[in-house]
């Protein structure tokens, strides 16, 4: 962990209680998002052993598209940058990918980062080159896996 930054010797006291207070809050908020990506990766968790079990490829290139395509719009109706809003969205799909081949005892495979907007590639790609038959599933709009 980085030490703390060293402050000049006359910072005014009311900024530097400003400062501590504000990371405080995005402490907060830091330790809220790893309780929510833990509760996330439980549900994505049960996706990929009812995939696993019923022979459902790992990844589901139109459902990520889909999400991606939602999750910008909300990051911009949030004002925060729709281009970071997918890549994080990418780098979470691509470990819930990961995750889904290891539940169906695949061997896991390292994903690409793709630009935004491309085609998938990797295990999404190679599922969506072979996916297997089945009926057609409703998702809850707010629920990614």
């Amino acid at each position: 962990m980085a030490a703390h930054e060293e402050l000049p010797a006359d910072a005014d006291a009311d900024a530097i209680e400003q400062l501590h207070s504000i990371r405080e809050s995005i402490d907060n908020i830091d330790a809220a998002l790893i309780h929510l990506l833990a509760e996330r990766f439980k549900f994505t968790q049960s996706v990929g052993r009812l995939k696993a079990a019923h022979g459902l490829p790992a990844a589901d290139p139109a459902r990520e598209l889909m999400q991606i395509d939602r999750l910008r719009g909300l990051a911009g109706e949030a004002h925060l940058d729709p281009a970071f809003a997918e890549k994080f969205l990418n780098f979470i799909i691509a470990e819930v990918i990961h995750h889904h081949v290891k539940i169906a005892g695949g061997e896991a495979v390292a994903l690409p980062e793709r630009a935004a907007g491309a085609a998938p590639t990797g295990a999404a790609a190679a599922a969506a080159a072979h996916p297997v038959p089945h009926p057609p599933t409703v998702h809850a709009p707010s629920v990614t896996s």
